[in-house]
């Protein structure tokens, strides 16, 4: 990735996010505040929390899951698709970041139809199941850290049913996925979870890449088939 690759990309997703996006108040809010708590700034492209808001209203969600809240940019968008009566369940493992995420999803007035529960996911998640009226989820979202996407995976299905659809985002590392000698947690993480993608029959996936201000990177789409 060259320098100037990287201003064209930021300058195509300002034109892009300038004209079609458009921040409105309460999602600057959100990314001001996850700044000043010192949250890392890995949170979504604002075209890239538009696609979620879209894929959503596209699937006509009810309800979502989102494994990794980080200051809750990602969520407003999921839970502004969400009807009147929806509901939208997000972990955080974080208990600062989750504060954030929580005050920033009242500031946008999303407040009675998010919860965000604090804790490691993959402990939280067989509680989520055993939890009457939880699931399942029409849409799940993963965007946690990479070295258990394939567990979070598994998990997505026991909480999803036919027809509902799973996104794994930071699905390409920069490119590093095509490299099968790289041993660094996240790339072997999100290797395995292609591998689980692969070959369950009960999903059909496809992945697509992504440049623009987050870098190179990209997104795995599933649905839930059977």
């Amino acid at each position: 990735m060259t320098q100037e690759n990287q201003e064209r990309w930021n300058a195509v997703d300002r034109f892009i996010t300038d004209i079609l996006v458009r921040d409105d108040e309460a999602l600057t809010a959100a990314l001001a505040s996850s700044d000043a708590a010192g949250l890392p700034a890995i949170a979504v492209a604002p075209n890239q929390g538009k696609l979620l808001y879209l894929l959503a209203q596209l699937q006509g969600a009810r309800t979502v899951l989102e494994i990794g809240t980080l200051g809750g940019y990602s969520t407003i968008w999921l839970a502004r698709a969400l009807p009147e009566e929806g509901r939208l369940i997000s972990l955080e493992y974080n208990p600062a970041h989750a504060e954030v995420a929580r005050a920033n999803l009242a500031h946008a007035g999303l407040d009675k139809i998010t919860e965000v529960r604090t804790g490691a996911a993959l402990e939280i998640l067989p509680k989520l199941a055993a939890e009457p009226g939880a699931g399942p989820f029409d849409l799940i979202f993963i965007d946690a850290d990479k070295e258990n996407n394939r567990r979070y995976v598994e998990w997505a299905l026991k909480l999803s049913r036919p027809g509902s659809v799973i996104i794994v985002d930071n699905a390409v590392r920069g490119g590093a996925v095509v490299d099968a000698d790289n041993t660094h947690p996240a790339i072997v993480g999100t290797r395995e979870m292609y591998e689980l993608v692969a070959r369950e029959p009960r999903l059909n996936a496809t992945a697509v890449q992504t440049v623009g201000t987050k870098g190179y990177d990209g997104l795995l789409v599933a649905r839930v088939v059977a």
